[in-house]
């Protein structure tokens, strides 16, 4: 019959004070069984058992309900001996039901010991639950059961080792897949943010540590200068908010000692890697509370410190790229704004609205940028346009009109050599930035989505700009007779979904150019 416990705290649940040990690194085996003696016995038999040099600590339940509590609250159970009558005949059965099926746990090693095989027939039980071993409680005597733990130990660690294995697995693919993710984001905001943090993900799970990490760049190009300034590009743990104004002294120093050294540095507890690239800053990796690395782990770094500073120089030259060419965008705008005084602050504010609807209408931060950078080259079919056109005070007749129009072909004329994503774009902003939503347009006559998404949003933010500043042909108009303007011409010259998304969020645009 049940063994019932006449006291306030449950047994199981209780810390036994004379466990003077560290319990932290001992194989747990769960003991479920109504008699106490088999407790004391169990314990008695396997007091000097080690595996791996670590020793058993023993979990005591009395019946399937404490049972349930103590697997629920721990996971890392290696072996539970469980007794199939307890408050029932079949408590024992339906218990390792529950651990497989409820619970869900497939790692315990589960052993059926039973004093009535009559009740629980062994081959019966082994086909239809999924046990690990099935012992009679009379053929276990100290000897037997110790091999029985011990093969099922080794079992346990093997599933151990395998599900280590998977989660590194694992942990590495994620690493990588940020890696991957960022290269494709240049463009973002964050994308040498995003890089770094895969980085650091990456190089945790290469040296299968759990521990904080911080990832540094020195703002000179050599080793160590008088003026170096420590820069923080990512963190994990308690290093994920921390700005470069607040690093620890103690790290601190560590960092700038493998800047002056040249080389990487491994503490008893500390890891510092000193990554130096061809074209860029010095990189630094610094883990802390780490394990003593391996010479396997430091030829890993070695590995890994190599592949870094090549990844970094890439995004270096992929970031100066993007920089000069937002530089000669920029050199030409001014140059179309010196042509044509309608063009002054258009071009910019033309930009910038494109990229604020772009956003607004759910476009990826990359293409939104992309769309930025390539709009102030809308208009630069202009420099090939007569200059006295382009400053004439009042309207055109009809042959200056169609010198004038010529200025969108132009633009695509000049820009349409390039296959680069922003040249090209730009070039069909130059082609396109005139076409009306329902064909009426020119200087191909293009209907709807025949338009590029691009080419609509930058016709509607070039038309409401031109019609809210001064120019040398009009004076501006105020805003509320540019939207009505707009909202007329909904469906006609401008796409209705990009006129709706304007209107409602004309204050948020107009504040942020």
């Amino acid at each position: 019959m049940p063994f019932q416990l006449a006291m306030k705290t449950p047994l199981f649940l209780r810390r036994r004070s004379e466990q003077t040990t560290d319990e932290s690194n001992r194989w747990k085996i769960l003991v479920v069984d109504d008699e106490p003696d088999v407790h004391t016995v169990t314990k008695l038999a396997l007091s000097r058992f080690k595996l791996d040099n670590q020793g058993i600590e023993f979990i005591n339940a009395y019946t399937s309900e404490q049972a349930k509590e103590i697997l629920s609250v721990h996971p890392d159970i290696a072996i539970a001996f469980i007794d199939v009558v307890m408050e029932s005949d079949h408590a024992g059965l339906e218990l390792i039901k529950w651990i497989r099926h409820t619970l869900g746990n497939k790692r315990v090693r589960l052993i059926l010991r039973t004093g009535q095989p009559g009740q629980a027939p062994e081959e019966e039980v082994l086909v239809n639950y999924d046990i690990n071993d099935y012992k009679a409680k009379a053929e276990l005597d100290s000897r037997k059961l110790t091999t029985c733990v011990f093969s099922a130990l080794r079992s346990y660690r093997d599933l151990l080792e395998i599900d280590k294995a998977r989660l590194q697995q694992q942990k590495q693919r994620q690493g990588l897949e940020r890696v991957i993710s960022s290269t494709s984001g240049l463009y973002e905001l964050r994308s040498m943010q995003k890089f770094s943090d895969g980085l650091l993900n990456q190089l945790a799970s290469l040296l299968e540590i759990d521990s904080e990490a911080l990832l540094l760049t020195n703002n000179c190009l050599d080793a160590i200068c008088d003026n170096a300034k420590l820069t923080v590009i990512a963190g994990t743990g308690k290093f994920r908010d921390l700005t470069s104004q607040k690093i620890p002294k103690d790290i601190e120093k560590l960092l700038i000692e493998a800047m002056e050294q040249k080389s990487c540095l491994y503490g008893e507890d500390y890891f510092v890697g000193y990554f130096p690239s061809r074209s860029g800053p010095v990189n630094l990796f610094y883990i802390d509370s780490m394990a003593t690395l391996s010479d396997d782990d430091k030829r890993l770094i070695d590995l890994f410190a190599l592949n870094v500073g090549i990844a970094f120089d890439n995004l270096l030259i992929n970031k100066e790229l993007e920089q000069s060419q937002s530089e000669i965008i920029i050199h030409l705008s001014y140059l179309i704004e010196r042509r044509d005084p309608n063009a002054t602050g258009h071009i910019r504010r033309v930009a910038e609205i494109s990229y604020q609807l772009a956003k607004i209408i759910g476009m990826p931060e990359f293409e939104a940028n992309l769309l930025k950078h390539a709009a102030p080259l809308h208009d630069i079919g202009k420099l090939l346009i007569d200059e006295q056109l382009l400053t004439k005070k009042g309207g055109l007749d009809d042959s200056q009109w169609h010198s004038m129009q010529q200025h969108a072909q132009l633009g695509s004329d000049i820009l349409g050599f390039s296959d680069k994503p922003m040249v090209k774009l730009a070039a069909i902003l130059a082609s396109q930035h005139h076409e009306k939503y329902d064909g009426s347009g020119y200087p191909q006559g293009l209907v709807g989505e025949d338009i590029s998404i691009h080419a609509r949003i930058m016709a509607l933010a070039d038309v409401f700009d031109s019609l809210t500043h001064d120019s040398s042909y009009k004076v501006a108009w105020p805003r509320d007779e540019a939207i009505k303007y707009i909202r007329a011409n909904s469906g006609k010259h401008f796409d209705p979904l990009l006129v709706s998304a304007l209107i409602e969020n004309i204050h948020v645009i107009t504040h942020n150019t």
